[in-house]
This record gives structure tokens, sequence and C-alpha cells, in this order.
């Protein structure tokens, strides 16, 4: 980004990256709060010099220098989140998208377009991944397998092994470092949507590429769609072209909005964190839950599978919101099997742990005493009408 030098900026912790990475230069232009820029063209009387710097930008992708030239090929304030968020995973450039599936689109296209279209993936990712994968829309060939299953499952034409960690809606976790050495050459996209950089960075466990959808906890308040992909500078600007070339920027506000989310992120999460393993606990402990999903490395989400009707549950919450997504400020809760997976082939669906019993939920920064309270009248709901229904109350497993 343009204004300061980042070789000049000495390592710092998290909490202080999240604050300042992108407005480092702000200060010495008088400024505190990043600005918008909301153009889509930039005036130019030197069109020997943009012709230039757009030829630079098709053989290489790299950022035009000097003036912006066209909101496609780049956003001053897009590129603050791109640097931050950059930082924040410990990678060298970060490429933003107007969606999670936008920014996961652009990576099969650009291996696609070097004749890579196989790729290894496990299960489960998010719905909508691994739909995109499954139906082949862009041309892809994928290969379904467990961890162990990675090494054998490459071919020459693989371009690429994606994973999710914690997984989408089980949590399930992997060893991404054995992961990666497993991928050898073929580069490791890594999800790290519900983990953030504040609970692991895939980046230095070997993964190449690690994808957020960003309207989740980046953003934070449920205001925001988004997608970002941080990687190396090589790949960020061939994920650049494609952008350029399908037209799926990011819009400046959002990027702004996502800039002022990375700043509370490491207290968001943390705290939100606190909240879920509590919950977590008590769910655990509570007769009319069969088995509850909590990470290892902690985090704000939860899946639980219930002995009642996991719908009455849904339909039973106040406080909580019954609602898709997660990441934000309040708590919400979907039955994945219905909504977030239900693209997804139902024997597949149950074979990655996805039980029609399972519940997600995304813990937010209520009070803990009040949350439980509303889940443990969802809960007692649920166990009324499932036996009103003299249906029995049997465990659920794997």
């Amino acid at each position: 980004m343009p204004g300061y030098d980042e070789a000049r900026i000495a390592p710092r912790a998290l909490a202080t990256e999240a604050v300042h990475a992108g407005r480092d230069d702000l200060a010495r232009q008088g400024l505190h709060a990043p600005p918008i820029d909301l153009s889509t063209t930039y005036p130019s009387y030197d069109s020997r010099g943009e012709a230039a710097r757009i030829d630079a930008f098709a053989t290489t992708g790299a950022e035009p220098d000097g003036p912006p030239v066209y909101g496609r090929l780049g956003n001053p304030t897009v590129a603050r989140f791109e640097t931050a968020l950059a930082r924040l995973e410990g990678t060298e450039a970060a490429v933003a998208f107007a969606s999670g599936m936008a920014a996961l689109s652009a990576v099969l296209l650009v291996r696609a377009s070097m004749g890579l279209r196989h790729v290894v993936a496990v299960r489960p990712l998010y719905g909508c991944s691994d739909h995109l994968l499954t139906a082949g829309l862009l041309g892809s060939e994928v290969t379904w397998t467990d961890p162990a299953g990675i090494e054998e499952a490459l071919r020459p034409d693989t371009g690429l092994v994606m994973v999710e960690s914690p997984a989408n809606p089980t949590l399930a976790e992997l060893d991404l470092r054995a992961v990666a050495h497993a991928c050898g050459s073929v580069p490791l996209l890594a999800d790290n949507t519900f983990a953030t950089p504040v609970l692991q960075r895939p980046a230095e466990q070997g993964a190449r590429l690690v994808l957020h959808s960003a309207t989740k906890y980046l953003g934070g308040h449920g205001d925001v769609m988004a997608g970002v992909v941080a990687c190396d500078e090589e790949f960020a600007g061939r994920l650049r072209q494609v952008r350029f070339a399908t037209g799926g920027v990011l819009h400046p506000l959002a990027g702004y909005l996502l800039l002022r989310g990375l700043s509370t992120l490491p207290v968001r999460v943390r705290a939100a964190s606190a909240t879920a393993a509590e919950l977590a606990g008590r769910l655990a402990a509570d007769p009319r839950v069969a088995r509850v999903h909590y990470p290892r490395i902690g985090g704000a989400m939860i899946a639980f599978e219930v002995h009642g009707d996991p719908h009455e549950v849904i339909a039973g919450v106040d406080l909580i919101t019954p609602a898709v997504s997660l990441g934000s400020v309040d708590t919400l809760i979907q039955h994945p099997a219905s909504i977030s997976h239900r693209i997804v082939d139902a024997d597949d669906r149950r074979g990655a742990g996805v039980s029609d019993r399972l519940l997600r939920m995304s813990v937010g920064l209520e009070d803990v005493e009040d949350l439980w309270a509303d889940l443990d009248a969802a809960l007692e709901r649920a166990q009324g009408v499932t036996a009103g229904r003299g249906a029995p109350a049997a465990a659920v497993g794997h």
C-alpha cells in the first residue's frame, strides 16, 4: 500500500497488528480513521505511464505502482484490509473478493488455467464449498479422502488440496502440518474461517493458501459479505488477475467495515470463546444432549446433537437468533442438515459426521447465564415435544 514502508515495521503482537496493520500511514497524513475511497475510476493525464502499469499488471498481477487506475484492478480502502489480514495471517499478501465463494472460485480458476483441475479434499467442508467441488461447476474434478489418504490421492494434474479445520459444522480438527507434508509440492488450501488467525495461522504450518469467509469473524457484526485468500505474492498476483477478469471485486465500504472489524477481532474471539467453552461444558453434562463437539484449540463455535427434535430447539430459542452464518456479536444457531449442508448429498453429509440431529451454534458476546437460560428453555421444549410424540430419546452416535 502506498504511504509507508512495511519493511520498516518490526514484528508486533497479534493484538497490536489487529489495531494498527493497514493504518500505519494515517497519522503522517493527519488522519485517524481510514478514508473510504468510493471511486470507480481515476483520472490520469499520463496515458503512457498508465499503459505501462496496466501491462505490468497483465504480466504479473502485481498491484500497479502510482495512483489507482480502475476499481476492478484495485481499491485503496480494500488494499488496507488486505494488508492487515496478510499481516495477521503471516503471509506476504492477501486478495479480497465479494464473498468467500468468489474467493474459492478464484483459487480453482487459477489452478485450472495451469491445467491443474484435479482437487483432493477432506470432508466435512462448508456445504457450498463441497457443492462447488462435487458439481464440477468450474470444470474441477474432486477426490474425497480422509487425511491419511491425501498422498495416495494425488495425481499429476492435482492442483490443490483443500481442508477446513476446525471443520464446518462438526468442528473436526486436522493436523495441518502433517497434511501439508502429505501434499508435497501441491498447494494446501486451509479454510481458517472458524479459527481465525487469533487461534491458528495455517501458513505457519505449511498451508500455501488460507481462505476466509470474511463475512464471519473478520467482519464480526453481521453487516458485510466478503471473502479473502492470504497467500504468497506470486499466487496473489494470479488471484488479482482472475478478480479483474471475472469482476468478483470487494466494495470499498465492505473493505472499510472489514478493516474496522479486524481491530476488535482478538478481543471478540477470545471473549466469545470463553463463553463457548463454558456452554460446551454445560451441554456435555446435560442429559438432553447426546453429544457435544468442541475443538481442542477452543473457539466460539459449538456443535451438539440432541436427543429431542432439533427443529424444536430452533423454534424454541428467544435470545439466540435462529439464522445461518456465524461469527457475529450475537449468538446464532442453525440446523446444518436443513440449511448450510442441505446441498450436500445426504449419505455424504452423514458420512462426514453431519447427523440429522446436529445443531451448530456460533456464540456471541452476550452474558453466559442469559444464553444458558435460553438454551435450557429451548432444550426443555424439544424434549417435551419429542416425548409427547412418543419418540424414543435414544442417543445419537457416529
